[in-house]
């Protein structure tokens, strides 16, 4: 009998899944609109933002789901605690990406499956739900981009 382990994000609240399209959660000025990610509890960070500067000015954002490569690399060493990899270790690549809306850089691992000789700079990618680890109770997962087909 097979059955399916829970799927929980290994970051809480970083980012979304629902109606199967996966969103980064950050937080945006409501002021003069700069995007943040991770989300900015404090105040708006932008030094020509005529806002508040209290806190009260930033608001729940769901970022845009694509963007272009900036850059990339392959990530051939296990990285040190606290990140959790699988036993044993697969490489994975990463890719630093330019949010289509947003013109901020977000870095990510790219999806199972691709490797530095299926990308390049300027390369479109969307996000993707993928399994970062899993342990006796559930898969954890993360954000990861993947090529737009």
């Amino acid at each position: 009998m097979t059955t399916t382990k829970e799927r929980r994000p290994a970051i809480e609240g970083w980012f979304t899944t629902g109606d199967g399209d996966v969103r980064l959660l950050g937080t945006r000025c409501g002021a003069c609109g700069t995007p943040y990610f991770p989300r900015n509890e404090l105040a708006c960070r932008n030094p020509g933002c005529a806002g508040p500067k209290d806190g009260s000015e930033l608001e729940p954002y769901a970022l845009s789901g694509r963007g272009r490569i900036w850059s990339y690399a392959d990530s051939r060493y296990k990285p040190p605690p606290p990140y959790v990899s699988p036993d044993p270790f697969v490489p994975y690549t990463v890719a630093a990406v330019e949010l289509e809306a947003e013109r901020m850089v977000v870095l990510g691992q790219v999806a199972p499956g691709h490797t530095v000789d299926d990308l390049a700079v300027g390369m479109e990618v969307e996000l993707t739900e993928g399994v970062l680890y899993e342990d006796d109770e559930a898969e954890y997962t993360v954000w990861m981009w993947r090529p737009v087909r």
